[in-house]
């Protein structure tokens, strides 16, 4: 199978009726939110994608996709680099009202004024949100020379118990 340039807007019910899947990749080049949270991204983000009708007569985009990015570690600041993979289950919805209707294992998505889906920014937003909150490399592997420690923990004085003068009263 050859790997396939994606489109980056599709008609999702035209492509559900047919049962359409595909394999391929957007050039990370377009996706400016992506590049901008990371140090760089590959070339090229690798996607698979299932379009269908559910039991329940819904449309529904299913897929799965990686790519490689190069992350500032937090802890010494030094790149490394990261594979972060995602997959998502999505239903088109016309409104709010509708999306609320949705069952909970599918999130809502928005159609553009045609009536198609921008795969090129949903991919993007999934991959913004699989980035680790606090990027960074493996204690060992990490050039910082402690994990967050600064300074030494004092020793447990012998404090009296505040709730002491309580046992007097009973």
């Amino acid at each position: 199978m050859r790997n396939l340039k994606l489109p980056i807007t599709i008609d999702p019910y035209k492509s559900a009726q047919r049962r359409l899947t595909c394999d391929g990749y957007f050039e990370s080049s377009g996706m400016n939110r992506l590049l901008a949270a990371c140090e760089s991204v590959s070339e090229q983000v690798k996607v698979s994608l299932a379009f269908g009708v559910d039991e329940q007569g819904l449309i529904a985009i299913s897929g799965t996709g990686s790519a490689s990015v190069m992350l500032a570690c937090q802890r010494c600041n030094d790149p490394f680099e990261q594979d972060l993979e995602f997959s998502f289950s999505f239903s088109p919805a016309k409104n709010e009202e509708k999306a609320a209707e949705l069952p909970s294992y599918y999130d809502a998505i928005e159609l553009d004024e045609n009536g198609e889906v921008n795969l090129r920014d949903l991919v993007e937003e999934e991959l913004i949100l699989v980035i680790p909150l606090i990027p960074r490399h493996e204690l060992e592997d990490c050039n910082a020379k402690a994990d967050s420690v600064w300074g030494e923990l004092p020793e447990e004085l012998d404090k009296p118990n505040p709730f002491d003068v309580l046992k007097q009263l009973k």
